[in-house]
């Protein structure tokens, strides 16, 4: 399908069979302990993180985008710039003349502190899964048709809450609040005893649009700057006492974990393909059948304590980024860079493919059996949780997306 040039060498040896390589080069943000304290946006690329700012400057060309602190100056410069910032890197790092002046600039990966790479402006949770909500819908509404009638015809989701989400290893504090079991007179307080994870993908907006003017299907490369990894940790007995009428809240809220990486959305052109076959006829502004697909077939994978429990496809999605984009701007909203949107869990049809405990333990009632001889049911303090992905690149090669993790702490 896509017509991008075969993937280009490296004089980096590291970066040649990488997921990590020339055809990736995903952006984050980076500290080391030559200029402590200063963070430097990093472009990974094999076993190093490249000091963006100062190859600019050693290859001829500095820019104050890449000087910057965080990646939102670059990311509001719009996609002509970042093609050109990309062209230059792939540049810099395939032409062999590069290499002195650039090799300073690498600096090891395992040696430098990654930080929240963007400063995110709005936060939206979407529900895309058609097995994800077909679960929900048969754990919460036995006997009944498990998809809500408006699932098929809408991306549906909730706006969330920018101000707790985190970058990967950060610390995920079991959040309080009210529960209360069916049997149960009234509610309690205390620490939720329902703490879960939700396996997802997020993608991170870039140019900004204008309020009133919503974002049709075809400009959706134009404002999504690239594509990350997401935990949205949810607390399922807060959420189930508080989410009727109005739905999540503090059940949501307390943390949602992103991975350190932006892997730009030109680097996902091999991993494009056309989204399951809809069953509902789109109304206009969400109808993509004539236009470029834009499902991803990424494989995920979730480990929880390094045991491997899940591996969900991405590629089973029923709603695209691209709708979900078009349709959360459809009544004049405006899109604001760092707006992050979410895919809500990623689920496919085997109980070995579902992205949430909640489904995967069916709400409790069948528990997890780990290789170590334990069970969970939810999340216990001390129990870490990491979701890796990977998407196929140009011939033959992997774009590695790096890992999002959080440990649980009392």
């Amino acid at each position: 399908m896509s017509t991008t040039p075969s993937r280009p060498g490296s004089w980096l040896a590291s970066a040649q069979d990488s997921p990590f390589g020339v055809h990736n080069l995903p952006y984050g943000v980076f500290t080391a302990a030559d200029r402590p304290g200063r963070r430097r946006i990093g472009v990974r690329v094999g076993d190093f993180v490249l000091d963006a700012g100062a190859a600019a400057r050693a290859a001829g060309a500095p820019s104050a985008l890449l000087e910057a602190d965080s990646l939102n100056p670059l990311m509001a410069a719009g996609r002509p710039v970042w093609t050109r910032v990309r062209a230059d890197l792939t540049t810099w790092l395939t032409d062999a003349s590069f290499r002195e002046a650039l090799s300073p600039a690498l600096l090891s990966a395992d040696e430098v502190e990654l930080h929240l790479p963007f400063e995110v402006a709005d936060y939206v949770d979407f529900y895309a899964s058609e097995h994800h909500a077909t679960n929900l819908g048969r754990i919460f509404r036995p006997g009944s048709e498990p998809l809500t009638p408006n699932w098929k015809h809408l991306p549906i989701g909730y706006h969330g809450r920018a101000g707790t989400v985190v970058v990967s290893g950060t610390p995920v504090v079991r959040p309080h609040g009210q529960r209360k079991a069916p049997s149960d007179a009234a509610p309690t307080f205390g620490p939720s005893r329902r703490l879960d994870i939700e396996a997802e993908v997020g993608f991170v907006v870039g140019t900004p649009s204008e309020l009133g003017r919503p974002v049709p299907l075809d400009d959706f490369r134009e404002h999504v700057f690239g594509v990350c990894l997401l935990n949205d940790w949810s607390a399922r007995d807060i959420q189930g006492w508080e989410y009727v009428p109005l739905g999540p809240f503090l059940g949501k809220s307390f943390a949602t974990s992103v991975s350190p990486w932006i892997v730009p959305l030109d680097a996902l052109e091999h991993a494009r393909i056309a989204p399951p076959e809809r069953d509902v006829e789109p109304l206009a502004y969400l109808d993509d059948r004539g236009g470029e697909p834009w499902g991803l077939d990424l494989a995920m994978e979730v480990r929880l304590n390094g045991h491997p429990v899940s591996r969900p496809p991405f590629a089973t999605m029923y709603w695209t980024a691209q709708q979900q984009l078009a349709h959360m701007t459809v009544n004049g909203a405006s899109l604001r860079t760092g707006d992050l949107f979410a895919s809500g869990t990623v689920s496919g049809p085997e109980r070995d493919t579902r992205g949430a405990l909640i489904e995967l333990t069916w709400n409790g009632e069948e528990p997890l059996k780990l290789p170590d001889g334990t069970t969970r049911t939810f999340l216990e303090d001390g129990d870490e949780v990491v979701i890796t992905a990977t998407a196929p690149g140009p011939d033959g090669a992997v774009v590695g997306f790096g890992e999002v993790s959080g440990r649980v702490r009392g």
